[in-house]
């Protein structure tokens, strides 16, 4: 795909200063520009990159003033970084934008979808399916019985989406992702072995989800395990059965969310966090990578550590955890010279 700095300036609503006909095809780093990239300039320590980029088009703000000569076109827009953010997702949507139905694929007769669908070659669609306008299913994925898509979804290649879930519009679920898959639910009985408990629920996300590879979100024992509107979660993690997960909340990758728990809305969760089951995590909690959560935790906490507890006293204690051999050394030398201990 090709566009103009003309067909740019319009989508961004910005000035052209240069030649309104060059073209580009591909996006670079500015320090890493060649003919034909677009790129742009937004942190000022690479400014000193623009007077030798090779790229044929840079976007700046407007308050940038060109100190030496220029061969990169320039657009000038209120924000860079916003509107290359804007350009990226435009072009991503438009590499994207694949409609129809491949084959060899397999459509139940009994499912149904809007317009400008597409399903990928090698796709499964079983029983009841709905699936709305402008759904992308890449190749290689599953979407089981009575399973519904809103509008504007796209589930990337190798998905699998298991029975009865629901997902909603402007959702996007990558490759290798796993929703509705049995939650971890077995009895032990009187010989110390485990009878499995049926899954019998479903997985809801609601709109404008995003979920990352190879992530897996288990469908509830009873009733829904639910992620709510605006949550964004990393590859790598698990999401146990009868979770709900609040509005707008982020986690990063590889963590663990167990059986019944409750996160609120605004969250933000770092990398490699295990948290129990059955406990409420409030809204605007914001835990350190790492950290193991066992108890609730009420709203507008930071907490860090295993156990976690308070990210400030976390800090405060690793100052002295870590000077301990210094500290012993001290307290065993005043121990000496009080009590005459060798």
């Amino acid at each position: 795909m090709k566009f103009t700095a003309l067909q740019i300036a319009e989508i961004l609503d910005g000035d052209i200063v240069g030649n309104p006909d060059v073209e580009v095809s591909k996006l670079s780093k500015i320090e890493e520009g060649t003919e034909g990239s677009l790129t742009f300039l937004a942190n000022p320590k690479y400014k000193p990159y623009i007077y030798s980029t090779k790229a044929s088009i840079t976007i700046v703000s407007k308050t940038f003033e060109a100190e030496h000569a220029l061969s990169t076109t320039l657009i000038k827009v209120e924000d860079a970084y916003k509107s290359f953010s804007k350009l990226l997702a435009y072009y991503n949507q438009a590499k994207l934008n694949k409609f129809g139905i491949e084959q060899p694929s397999f459509i139940a007769d009994t499912a149904t979808y809007g317009d400008d669908v597409y399903i990928g070659a090698f796709t499964y669609i079983g029983d009841n399916v709905k699936l709305g306008n402008n759904v992308k299913i890449f190749p290689n994925s599953y979407i089981g019985d009575n399973v519904k898509i809103g509008d504007n979804t796209i589930v990337f290649a190798g998905a699998r989406v298991y029975y009865d879930c629901i997902i909603g519009n402007n959702c996007v679920i990558n490759s290798g992702v796993i929703l509705g898959a049995d939650g971890f639910g077995f009895a032990p009985d009187e010989n110390g072995e485990y009878t499995k408990v049926p899954q019998t629920g479903n997985v809801i996300l609601e709109d404008f989800v995003d979920i990352g590879a190879a992530t897996t979100i288990d469908r509830a024992t009873l009733g829904s395990t639910i992620i709510r509107r605006g949550v964004k979660l990393d590859n790598q993690i698990q999401i146990a059965h009868n979770v709900e997960i609040g509005k707008n909340t982020v986690i990063a990758a590889q963590t663990g969310v167990a059986g019944s728990s409750k996160i609120g809305e605004n969250c933000i969760i770092g990398g490699q966090v295990g948290i129990a089951g059955h406990i409420v995590i409030g809204n605007n909690v914001k835990i350190q990578a790492q950290s193991g959560v066992g108890k609730n935790v009420k709203d507008d906490e930071a907490i860090q550590g295993s156990p976690a507890f308070s990210y400030a006293d976390f800090n405060k204690s690793y100052v002295y955890f870590k000077n301990l051999p210094k500290i012993m050394k001290e307290f065993n030398d005043i121990d000496k010279k009080v009590n005459g201990n060798s």
